[in-house]
């Protein structure tokens, strides 16, 4: 059995403690397979609520929430609010009602952008083999390195996890297997600051007992349908016929099937195109208010427009994303002249389309996303002959984001995100 200790990085093929026999640290990672596994997933703890917490040492010992204010949604939050029960996406209302000492932040997007820069950098020094996920994760793909960084691929991630909490001053966790899908898997089995291995010899038995959830791509509704029919487990999934699954549930069948047995063929895809950008928020309540869900689509705008300003990309077309109290999701687009990140154009883009499909609700979820993506250095916005204001009010936005990045979320905001 191999140890490696995350603190000093000693290596040894012979564990014969539950502590590191050079510093003494009980932070060691056993396992037969831990020098010969090479997939890694990474993924930053609480992100957003590490980087407020960093960058003001006065909230190092709060509950952090970073989202909107109290008519808005939670972001994410830092893991003391969520053993109060905070969790993303849930109403601010409700967020302070389970954790009322809670330090309501605003998103910086630019900051975060910034951070998960340095981090992809870092990645790149391991291998050039990395396929970021969002700003805060991403898979690796150490597979012959050893002789290059002098290390295990194991040790390199415990080594890269060091280094970022060192010099960024913000936690992750890994997570190491055979494939992408039991990596990503990993990496949640221990957060925060974990580091867990899943062999190839004990992926059946480790994969048995899980919900059909872990699957992904198999959502709320997806999984009750599988426990309809009879699939509780992963085992469940195992013992079925893939034809059986296929003429059932189509192309996922297949996909059950596979992943159900620990099969995952893609591989890490470094620098893969960016296909799309999206925000959505899931209400507490089913709703059909008008100037609720237009509420909630200028805040999702916003972000969105955030997103794509800090890495410099612009959509030609625009999608609005909403799921009925039946959870069926109906979603309509529309084409763009010129490629925009402004949440102005995308708001306006998207209004006349919620307009047209407010009798289909209540609605339980809503979200806005964009698509056809270019950089946005070749897209400057300019008047045209449908829209002669269009780059005055480019003016004005990059204005009121300037003083948002700088003053905070709530330093200037649109009468419309008062709904």
């Amino acid at each position: 059995m191999a140890q490696l200790c995350r603190d000093c990085l000693h290596w040894s093929e012979d564990a014969r403690s539950g502590r590191c026999p050079d510093c003494g640290s009980p932070r060691v990672l056993v396992h037969a397979e831990l020098g010969s596994l090479a997939i890694a997933h990474m993924d930053c703890d609480a992100f957003y609520a590490s980087v407020e917490k960093r960058d003001d040492p006065a909230l190092r010992d709060r509950p952090v929430i970073v989202g909107g204010g109290r008519r808005g949604v939670v972001s994410t939050c830092c893991y003391i609010a969520r053993i109060n029960g905070v969790r993303s996406a849930m109403p601010m209302f409700k967020a302070l009602k389970l954790c009322p000492d809670a330090v309501v932040v605003k998103p910086r997007m630019a900051v975060y952008a910034e951070v998960s820069a340095r981090i992809r950098e870092m990645m790149r020094e391991l291998t050039p083999l990395v396929e970021p996920l969002s700003l805060d994760e991403a898979f690796l793909d150490l597979t012959g390195t050893e002789r290059l960084l002098g290390m295990s691929p194991a040790a390199a991630m415990a080594g890269l996890v060091r280094r970022i909490g060192r010099e960024i001053g913000v936690t992750a966790s890994v997570g190491l297997s055979h494939c992408k899908y039991l990596a990503k898997i990993a990496s949640d089995l221990d957060k925060p600051r974990g580091f867990s291995v899943i062999g190839r010899a004990e992926t059946l038995d480790f994969l048995a007992p899980r919900p059909v959830s872990t699957i992904w791509g198999v959502g709320r509704a997806m999984s009750a349908k599988l426990e309809r029919d009879g699939y509780h487990t992963l085992a469940d999934l195992r013992r079925a016929d893939p034809a059986a699954l296929v003429a059932r549930y189509g192309a996922m069948g297949m996909r059950l099937s596979e992943l159900s047995h620990g099969r995952d063929t893609r591989r890490v895809s470094p620098d893969s195109p960016m296909k799309s950008v999206s925000a959505e928020t899931t209400f507490d309540e089913d709703t059909s208010e008008r100037d609720r869900l237009a509420g909630h689509l200028w805040r999702l705008a916003v972000k969105v427009s955030d997103r794509a300003k800090a890495r410099e990309i612009a959509g030609r077309t625009v999608t609005l994303k909403l799921k009925t109290a039946k959870f069926r999701t109906v979603t309509r687009q529309t084409g763009l002249d010129s490629a925009v990140n402004l949440a102005d154009t995308l708001y306006g883009a998207a209004e006349p389309l919620l307009d047209a499909v407010l009798g289909e609700g209540p609605f339980r979820l809503i979200g806005i996303g964009i698509s056809a993506l270019e950089p946005a250095a070749a897209s400057a916005p300019e008047g045209n002959l449908f829209d002669r204001n269009a780059a005055t009010r480019a003016r004005a936005e990059s204005a009121t984001d300037s003083i948002r990045h700088r003053f905070g979320e709530t330093a200037i905001i649109r009468g419309r995100a008062l709904k």
